[in-house]
Formats: C-alpha cells, sequence, structure tokens
C-alpha cells in the first residue's frame, strides 16, 4: 500500500522530511477495524511529532491522525462497525498514523462518518472536535445544553483548527457569550462567520480590550495558544472561581499561585489521553463523535475545512506542514485521493 513517512527529522523545506513509500497492509485484530483511508487532515500535532520522531533503523514512521474512509475489514471482536461502513477518527499516538492507504484504528474511538460530507470534509472534523469538546464540556466542565446560558467564555487563538469548531460548540450547544482572538481582517471574520460574540486582538493588552467592550472578566479561558506565553495574562484575566484550559504543552513550569487568590482552576487537555492509556471510558470518543455526526447532518455545526489538497502524497503533505508551521492558517487543511 501507498503511505507517506519519514527517516529521521528534518526541516520541512527538506525534501527528505515526509517521502512516499510502500508498505504491507496491515491485518486487524481484536476490535481494531482497517480502514481504507480516503482523505485526512493535518494538525499542529503532526509537525511537532515530525520534528521528535526517531524511527526504528529501516522502518519509516507514519504521521497522521485526522482520518476518513471506508471500513474495508473488523476484527474478531468488533461490535460497532462491520465492512462497507464510511467512518472518521483521529487515531492514536501511539499507534501508526494515517498517512497510508489502509491503517489499523480500535473502533471505540471512531464515529460513523457524516451522511452529509464528503471524505475530505469529514477529515477536517475529528482531532479538533474531540478536543474542543472534551476541553470544554470535561475540563472546563459546561453545560452542554445551556444551563450555562450567558456565561463568558474567551478564547485565545480562535481561527485555527480548534478554535473553529469551539466557537460553534460554546455558541450553538453551550450558549454562552463567546469571545474569540485574532488578529488579522481574515481570521477575525472567520470566527465571526462562526459564531463569536466579540473578536479582540491577541497581540494587544486585551483586558483593555474587554474592558472596551463593556465586557466583565471571562468565567472560561481556552488557551489554543503559547501556554506558557498567556498564562500570566489569563490568571490576570480570569473570572473569580473561573476555569482555565490549555492544549499547547509548556515549555517551563507554569506558575500557578497566580491562580490562589481567585481560587480558579487549571486543567490540561490532551485528546490522545484516553486512546494512549487505553482509559475505561475510551468508548466516550465513539459516541462524542457519533453525536458531532448527528450534529452536522442536522446542521447544527459547520465543518471546518478550509483547503483541501489533491492527491495525499509527500509533496502535498510537505506543503500542509509548511502552512500549519507558519501559524497563519485558519480551519483546518485536508487531503484527499491517493
Amino acid at each position: 500500500m501507498k503511505a507517506i513517512g519519514l527517516r529521521r527529522p528534518l526541516p520541512i523545506d527538506n525534501p527528505e522530511s515526509l517521502i512516499d513509500i510502500e508498505l504491507p497492509k496491515p491485518v486487524p485484530t481484536g476490535r481494531d477495524l482497517l480502514v481504507e483511508v480516503k482523505a485526512v487532515a493535518v494538525n499542529p500535532v503532526d509537525y511537532k511529532a515530525r520534528g521528535r520522531a526517531q524511527p526504528t533503523e529501516g522502518t519509516p514512521h507514519i504521521l497522521g491522525y485526522d482520518a476518513a474512509g471506508i471500513v474495508a475489514e473488523a476484527g474478531p471482536d468488533v461490535t460497532l462497525f462491520r465492512p462497507g461502513d464510511k467512518v472518521f477518527y483521529a487515531g492514536s499516538i501511539k499507534r501508526p498514523g494515517t498517512n497510508s492507504q489502509f491503517h489499523l484504528v480500535d473502533e471505540r474511538i471512531v464515529g460513523p462518518m457524516p451522511a452529509s460530507l464528503d471524505f475530505a470534509t469529514a477529515a477536517g472534523l475529528p482531532l479538533t472536535t474531540l478536543t474542543a469538546w472534551e476541553a470544554l464540556f470535561d475540563r472546563l466542565d459546561i453545560d452542554r445544553s445551556g444551563r450555562h446560558d450567558g456565561r463568558r467564555l474567551l478564547i485565545i487563538a480562535g481561527a485555527g483548527g480548534v478554535g473553529s469548531i469551539a466557537i460553534q460548540l460554546a455558541k450553538r450547544l453551550a450558549r454562552l457569550t463567546v469571545i474569540a482572538t485574532a488578529s488579522r481582517p481574515s481570521s477575525v471574520d472567520w470566527c465571526r462567520k462562526l459564531g463569536a460574540d466579540h473578536v479582540i486582538d491577541h497581540s494587544r493588552d486585551m483586558g483593555a480590550q474587554l474592558r472596551d467592550l463593556g465586557l466583565p472578566a471571562p468565567d472560561y479561558i481556552l488557551c489554543l495558544s503559547d501556554t506558557v506565553t498567556y498564562f500570566p495574562v489569563m490568571a490576570g484575566l480570569i473570572a473569580p472561581q473561573g476555569r482555565i484550559c490549555a492544549v499547547v504543552s509548556a515549555s517551563k513550569p507554569l506558575e500557578m499561585q497566580l491562580l490562589m487568590d481567585k481560587s480558579a482552576s487549571f486543567h490540561w487537555e490532551y485528546m490522545f489521553a484516553r486512546s494512549a492509556h487505553q482509559t475505561a471510558d475510551m468508548i466516550e470518543q465513539h459516541r462524542l463523535l457519533r453525536e458531532v455526526s448527528v450534529l452536522i447532518d442536522k446542521g447544527v455545526l459547520a465543518p471546518t475545512a478550509t483547503e483541501v489538497l489533491k492527491p495525499i502524497n509527500a509533496a502535498n503533505l510537505r506543503a500542509a506542514h509548511a502552512s500549519l508551521e507558519s501559524g497563519r492558517t485558519i480551519g483546518k487543511i485536508v487531503l484527499a485521493g491517493w
């Protein structure tokens, strides 16, 4: 089967950083599905993993997490899907990635693909939706049925992949007042289109901008950018007894003492935690994606793919990584077709 891999970490402008390769088609066992991959998407975790990958000698490392495709075969213990089903999922950090024609994935982290979407559009959703959903509804404990209607959520870096779906979940399900940050006219427009009530510039004094808008301190903050840079700012902005969640790992210890006098709390969201640790509630990601699929088909949530590259090959994947590393992408970049 065709695949895209790397033999050693290299800068993305090096043509050897990601290469086209051929690999044997894997065989499903246990609860694994063998998925014929039709489309994949890129996320910051892809280029971060590329930079630290240490492939075994002679064995290329396969990256990629988001995928949409068709179940080709099912392991003997599979109960949720059957061959021919269209699925979408975000994979596991502990296993070979989705940048291959056929991919093994545990059925408990796979969802039925929205019937209203094609493979390319669907592939842009799983990782960012799982991250945003878990961050808002599990880590920040926001009620997704609207019980916290009107409370204020600040999303730092609202125009990226996670921010694009977090704005929708917070506004359309939880009915919060959503304040997103963006620094360019195009990203400001994108955040407003997705439902943000207010958009402020994270490169300027955010506290002053909130005061100028007459907005009280946010009850929740979701940080999707550099946690170390924004932690002191978030500690100053958060309301007493508020909650902060971050998804980007910290390069140095955070000064938690800054939160004490407000009794504010800090939470990490790591979408791969359930699959990496094989948690007892791992199947919640299947249920979550199944619910999201219904919300997409009902028009409650909108897909966030903004660019589709064809076909899936090393050259296009290198271009997608380069765009993502620039830090200026809006929504999701997807690759479709082999």
